[in-house]
C-alpha cells in the first residue's frame, strides 16, 4: 500500500495487549493516538452497535478523519520502566503480607508463643530462626543442644552472651507453648517454607528498590522527591 504521506495511527488501549504494539511504534518513532477506553467508547457509541474488534478498529479509523485527534505524548523508557518495577515492588509487598499471615496461622500449631520473641517480625534474623525452631518441642532439649544447633544454622554473627539469652527465651517460651500437632506434622515444613519464601521475597523487595534507586536517581524529579520529610 502506497501513502503519500506517513497514515494516522489510532488504536485503544487494552491492558497489556496493546503495550506490544505501542512499544513497536515507539521504537520505530511512529507517531500515533494511544486512547483511553472510555475516551473511545464515548466517541463511538452512536457508530457501533455491534461491537467487536473488527468493528471497532473500522469505526476508529473513520472517526479519524472528523476528530483529527491529537498524537498521543511519548513517554521516556525509563519511567515506564520504573512503573512496572514500582509494580513489582508492589506486588512483592502484597505477597510479603501474605505470607506472614499465613505463617502466623501454621505457627499457632507448632510454636505459637515465639511470635513475642523479637519486639517486630520484620527482621530476617526472626525468620531465619523459625527455619531452625520451627516447632516448640526443639527447645526442650537440652541448653547446650539447642546453642549449638542455633549457632550452626544462623547465618549471622551471634555473641555468646546474646545467644545465651535468647536460648533462655526459646526455652521458657517453649515450656509455656502447646502445640497441636507432632513434631513431625507437616505443618512443621510448612512453618519452614514459609519462612524461608519470607526471607526470599524480602531480599527480592530490597534489590528491587535498589535497582529503582539506581535507575531514577539521575532524573530531575529525583532529587525533589528526597526532599520531601518522610
Amino acid at each position: 500500500m502506497q501513502f503519500n504521506e506517513f497514515p494516522d495511527i489510532v488504536f485503544e488501549a487494552t491492558g497489556i495487549y496493546s503495550r506490544r504494539l505501542k512499544s513497536f511504534l515507539d521504537w520505530h518513532n511512529y507517531p500515533y493516538t494511544f486512547l483511553n477506553p472510555l475516551a473511545a467508547k464515548k466517541q463511538l457509541d452512536q457508530l457501533r452497535p455491534n461491537k467487536n474488534d473488527l468493528n471497532d478498529a473500522k469505526n476508529l479509523a473513520e472517526t479519524q478523519f472528523i476528530l483529527a485527534r491529537a498524537k498521543s505524548y511519548v513517554q521516556n523508557p525509563i519511567y515506564i520502566e520504573l512503573q512496572y518495577m514500582s509494580r513489582f515492588y508492589q506486588q512483592i509487598n502484597h505477597d510479603i503480607v501474605s505470607t506472614k499471615d499465613r505463617l502466623h496461622r501454621i505457627l499457632q500449631l507448632t510454636f505459637p508463643k515465639i511470635e513475642g520473641l523479637f519486639s517486630a517480625t520484620d527482621s530476617p534474623h526472626y525468620w531465619e530462626l523459625l527455619t531452625i525452631v520451627p516447632h516448640a518441642i526443639i527447645t526442650r532439649r537440652s541448653r547446650q543442644a539447642l546453642m549449638d544447633t542455633i549457632q550452626a544454622g544462623i547465618s549471622w554473627h551471634i555473641g555468646h552472651e546474646r545467644l545465651s539469652k535468647l536460648v533462655d527465651q526459646l526455652m521458657s517460651m517453649g515450656q509455656i507453648s502447646a502445640p497441636a500437632v507432632a513434631a513431625n506434622s507437616y505443618n512443621v515444613a510448612q512453618v519452614i517454607y514459609y519462612a524461608k519464601r519470607w526471607i526470599e521475597l524480602h531480599g527480592t523487595k530490597g534489590d528491587i528498590l535498589t535497582a529503582m534507586v539506581d535507575k531514577a536517581k539521575d532524573l530531575p524529579e529525583y532529587s525533589i522527591y528526597q526532599s520531601i520529610p518522610g
